[in-house]
């Protein structure tokens, strides 16, 4: 059977949602994907229905959604949807959601230098399938400043300050750029590159976006063969957050 993979777009048009959406569709269907792809977020409104989808790519800087259509996507991913995504799209959508920012792994806070900084994307040293072979690579595009959660498995990172700011005093700070983590039986995978959709098109950074949606997308079966099921990580508490 196919693997199914709702991609939705829209937001800030600054990120060009359109043309990562369009890549994003590109690099599911040589995977053998089927994608259906929105430009509105109507098709989170139906939770049921977004169970039977193996991946969800959300493409949408800032915005607003209704705090049901989230619920219904934790429920997804919970039960073992993949959700992946990158830069604004994923961690800088929705940003008076904290269940959004608890289920992708961080939300956005700055970008010291904006668009035209040049950095280093630091691969850690990991046996991860999603990083190896992958070396250090140099991309000129904004450097994500994020706050991030402590659980997320962090496959690289980058450097700051590069941009003297007042942050500087600080010292040097290892941010992550790119991560994976938990939810419920789902997988979550985020990387922060993809200001312009050129910069994530080839290279590296396609690569490691490539392996990463499919990643996501295998969650489901691999809970199911380890044997997990929802109910080991469901609660009856209503209260969440």
């Amino acid at each position: 059977m196919d693997r199914k993979a709702l991609i939705t777009w829209g937001g800030w048009d600054g990120h060009e949602p359109d043309k990562v959406a369009a890549l994003s569709k590109e690099i599911l269907l040589a995977e053998g994907f089927s994608v259906e792809v929105y430009d509105t977020l109507e098709c989170f409104a139906d939770g049921e229905a977004l169970k039977a989808y193996d991946l969800i790519v959300p493409v949408w800087t800032m915005a607003q959604i209704e705090k049901q259509f989230v619920i219904n996507v934790s429920e997804a991913v919970s039960h073992g949807v993949g959700l992946a995504g990158v830069h604004g799209g994923m961690c800088d959508a929705f940003r008076d959601q904290t269940l959004w920012q608890f289920i992708t792994g961080a939300n956005w806070v700055s970008h010291p230098g904006g668009a035209d900084v040049t950095y280093d994307v630091n691969i850690l040293n990991s046996s991860s399938p999603l990083v190896a072979g992958i070396k250090d690579f140099s991309v000129t595009s904004e450097q994500y400043y994020l706050h991030v959660d402590p659980g997320n498995d962090v496959l690289a990172t980058t450097t700051f300050p590069t941009v003297n700011w007042y942050h500087t005093p600080n010292g040097v700070v290892h941010m992550p750029v790119a991560w994976t983590k938990r939810w419920g039986l789902g997988r979550v995978y985020y990387n922060a590159l993809g200001h312009q959709a050129e910069t994530i098109s080839s290279g590296p950074a396609r690569e490691m976006i490539r392996r990463g949606l499919v990643w996501a997308s295998e969650g489901r079966k691999a809970a199911t063969d380890a044997g997990e099921t929802h109910d080991m990580y469901a609660s009856d508490l209503n209260n969440h957050g």
